[in-house]
């Protein structure tokens, strides 16, 4: 969830620019691409600490969690300098933290009836489908929808935070959102990232040149993990009602 920031830079700088990037997505998609795979591996290797280790999980979790935030800001800021050789091992060692932190979601997926592996499985493909779909409907925006749509799912996703943020801090007191709120934020959150995707397609291109890949990379992870975790909290949410 630290993309605000990002997100509210890009706006300003896309106000009124013509394309300055027109590759710029395509330059960063390998980068998506292996920093979700190494996301997995650190999924992977986090479901593997809750296995044998159940104890050692939370505190490791919440020391990744601190570590994750500040790298984030550490790494897009070098990224936004153009320094690639110093940003891109940053950015890779934040996406194992991201595994690492989303493990405990995916946990809770796979023993959560009615979700498992094919739940995981629907919230991959849908990021899929939504790339697509966002690809087409954002590269043919106009200037007004496109700000127009900007700002609404940069709101959006601040109220997301603040709750998302107060969510995490009640729980660590043993307070939990009931179902029907949860179903109700996650929706929420599903359709902001939605938005967001769209919103990628427009503002990137305008924000960043066509060599300034890896902050683009970073904007579009971000989307997409965020995105994956609304819809598994979703379909976990659904499962779990009584």
């Amino acid at each position: 969830m630290s993309n605000t920031s990002n997100f509210r830079q890009a706006i300003r700088e896309a106000k009124g620019q013509a394309l300055i990037g027109p590759n710029v997505i395509a330059n960063a998609l390998p980068y998506v691409g292996g920093g979700l795979v190494l996301t997995a591996l650190g999924t992977y290797g986090g479901l593997g600490v809750i296995q044998s280790n159940p104890g050692l999980f939370m505190p490791t979790f919440v020391a990744a969690l601190i570590a994750e935030i500040v790298l984030f800001f550490i790494a897009s800021s070098v990224a936004q300098k153009g320094n690639n050789s110093v940003a891109l091992p940053l950015l890779a060692t934040y996406s194992l933290l991201s595994g690492y932190t989303l493990s405990g979601l995916v946990f809770v997926a796979l023993g959560t009836q009615g979700v498992g592996i094919q739940g995981i499985a629907i919230a991959a493909l849908s990021c899929g489908i939504t790339f697509v779909a966002a690809r087409q409907i954002g590269s043919n925006l106009s200037d007004r929808d496109g700000m127009a749509l900007s700002q609404t799912v940069y709101l959006g996703i601040i109220a997301l935070c603040i709750v998302v943020f107060g969510q995490l801090i009640l729980s660590f007191f043993g307070i939990y959102t009931p179902t029907w709120l949860e179903v109700a934020i996650s929706g929420i959150g599903v359709l902001l990232f939605v938005g967001a995707a769209v919103v990628d397609f427009y503002i990137l291109p305008r924000t960043y040149r066509n060599d300034q890949y890896l902050p683009a990379a970073l904007s579009m992870y971000l989307t997409y993990i965020n995105l994956f975790i609304f819809i598994l909290r979703l379909l976990i949410a659904l499962n779990s009602r009584d």
